[in-house]
C-alpha cells in the first residue's frame, strides 16, 4: 500500500473513495471539541457544533458508526459565493504525547475538478492541552457557469481533510456541501 504522506495528498487528482487511515491512526489521540465557521467580514456564524469533552471519541464507537462519524455535510447555499474570506476556528484536545508539525491539508473539488487546495500548519500542541486554532480561507473564484452547476448538483462539492503530524497521516476526514436555496 502506498504511504500517505503530505506530497502524497498534495498530488490527488481527486476526491479519495475511501479514508486513508483507520481510526486508531490518532495515536496522538487528537479530540476535536468546537468547530465554527464564520464570514471573516461580518462575522456572521455560518456554521457552529460543539462535543462534550467527556462524550465518547470517534474510537470508541462501534466498528460500523466510525466512518459515518468522520464525515459532515454542510448546507450553506448560494450566498456563499459572495464571501471573500471564511475562518474556521477549531478547538481540539491532545493525549499526553507531544504533537509537533501539526498540519491539516484539504483539497475541495466539484466532481473531479480541484477548486482550491488548502494547508495550515500547527508547530507543536503541549501533551493534555486543549488549543484552539482558527484558519483562514479565501474563497476561490469561481465562475458562474461552474457556480450555478455546484448550487443545481448539492453535495457533488466535496473535500477531503488530512491531518498529520510530521510526515504520519493521523486522521481524515470527508465533507459535502449543498449550495442550493435553503427553501
Amino acid at each position: 500500500m502506498q504511504q500517505v504522506t503530505t506530497e502524497y495528498v498534495r498530488n490527488l487528482n481527486g476526491i479519495t473513495q475511501d479514508f486513508l487511515c483507520p481510526v486508531n491512526a490518532n495515536i496522538y489521540n487528537i479530540q476535536f471539541l468546537k468547530f465554527r465557521i464564520r464570514d471573516m467580514d461580518s462575522g456572521q456564524t455560518l456554521f457552529e457544533v460543539e462535543r462534550d469533552q467527556d462524550e465518547e471519541s470517534i474510537e470508541n464507537l462501534p466498528p460500523e458508526y466510525q466512518d459515518e462519524a468522520r464525515r459532515i455535510k454542510y448546507h450553506f447555499g448560494p450566498q456563499f459565493f459572495e464571501l471573500k474570506t471564511v475562518g474556521a476556528q477549531l478547538t481540539f484536545s491532545v493525549g499526553n504525547k507531544p504533537v509537533k508539525n501539526f498540519t491539516i491539508i484539504e483539497r475541495h473539488y466539484f466532481r473531479d475538478h480541484l477548486l482550491r487546495s488548502y494547508e495550515f500548519q500547527f508547530p507543536f500542541c503541549i501533551p493534555n492541552s486543549t488549543n484552539t486554532w482558527e484558519h483562514i480561507y479565501t474563497i476561490p473564484e469561481i465562475d458562474e457557469a461552474m457556480r450555478q452547476e455546484m448550487i443545481n448538483n448539492p453535495f457533488q462539492t466535496k473535500s477531503d481533510s488530512f491531518y498529520f503530524v510530521g510526515e504520519q497521516l493521523v486522521m481524515h476526514n470527508k465533507a459535502e456541501y449543498d449550495y442550493s436555496s435553503f427553501d
